[in-house]
């Protein structure tokens, strides 16, 4: 594989966690360093490890994770999405809470993201493809990408909270949608 389409793969895989980083970065009023670099280091460990985990599991798995990732993805997406919609129409007596970083938080959205990088990984052992130049490109990609997305979401959260909130539920929903209907075949984003 080329580097040009690594990079290119790298940063497609990335981009469901950057979108979900954005979201994170939404309900926050100021995203610290620290913030930016536990939510990439989420995203970042999951996208590099689920390509690896695709790939050794497709010798024996192949068919159940092509089959039921999707819908995994597409629940966790849309639960976490409607959890927030709900929440901006709520008048919050926390108006100074800070979003949780926490496992409870963070492990499913970094699930959720990395669900099609597990399907690379089986396509690359399919392939009898190198797995690790994939797993390191995404694994940085990711966290670059997801630490960006979470300062651009607080900027922009800061002003428009409860619509921030709306909006960024609206997106996780819809990237949840998305998942299902590529594995229907149908593209929409």
């Amino acid at each position: 594989m080329n580097f040009f389409v690594l990079i290119a793969l790298a940063v497609g895989l990335s981009m469901d966690a950057f979108a979900v980083s954005v979201c994170t970065g939404l309900a926050m009023k100021k995203a610290s360093l620290r913030n930016m670099l536990i939510v990439g280091l989420y995203f970042g460990l999951f996208q590099a490890g689920m390509p690896v985990i695709g790939y050794f599991a497709a010798l024996y798995f192949a068919d159940m994770i092509n089959t039921f990732a999707p819908w995994i993805a597409f629940g966790l997406l849309c639960f976490l999405g409607v959890k927030m919609i709900l929440g901006s129409f709520k008048k919050s007596e926390f108006s100074n809470e800070e979003v949780s970083l926490g496992p409870r938080h963070m492990l499913p959205l970094a699930i959720a993201t990395s669900i099609d990088a597990l399907a690379v990984g089986v396509t690359f052992a399919v392939l009898k493809e190198n797995i690790v130049p994939i797993a390191i490109a995404t694994g940085i990609s990711t966290f670059l990408l997801s630490a960006v997305g979470v300062k651009v979401g607080s900027i922009f959260g800061a002003r428009f909270k409860s619509k921030a909130e709306l909006a960024g539920g609206i997106i996780l929903v819809l990237i949840g949608v998305n998942v299902l209907l590529e594995y229907f075949g149908v593209q929409i984003i």
